[in-house]
């Protein structure tokens, strides 16, 4: 499989529901996965850490791409989240497939994998 680039990962979208660190501006933007060290223990690592998500599952995956799900407790909505690895970051984007508005929810994500890598990368 060839490897991914930053391109890859899907379009921001206009609605306020999606935050990519591709996007360098707008409310969109959320800083990617940061690391020292090896790259690939950081890529294991974040599988273990997406796969240890109650709600959440892989749905592909490569050398350097992970497109996961995450289904909301209460009425199921589906999520879409993707992970990029470049170089010695790990860029994200996690959007709401359907609604406007997420509240939050897929910033609030996107922090609390990077709160787990790196709590894991210690």
């Amino acid at each position: 499989m060839t490897d991914k680039t930053a391109a890859d990962l899907a379009p921001t979208s206009k609605k306020p529901n999606c935050v990519s660190s591709v996007v360098t501006a707008g409310k969109a933007a959320i800083a990617p996965l940061s690391f020292t060290g090896d790259a690939a223990a950081a890529w294991i690592a974040l599988k273990d850490v997406i796969e240890s998500q109650p709600r959440m599952a892989i749905k592909d995956a490569s050398a350097n791409y992970l497109h996961a799900t995450d289904t909301t407790k209460l009425v199921k909505f589906v999520d879409d989240v993707e992970f990029l690895l470049d170089d010695n970051v790990i860029h994200v984007r996690s959007e709401s497939r359907v609604g406007y508005s997420d509240w939050g929810v897929n910033r609030k994500r996107v922090e609390m994998i990077r709160a787990q890598l790196a709590e894991k990368l210690q």
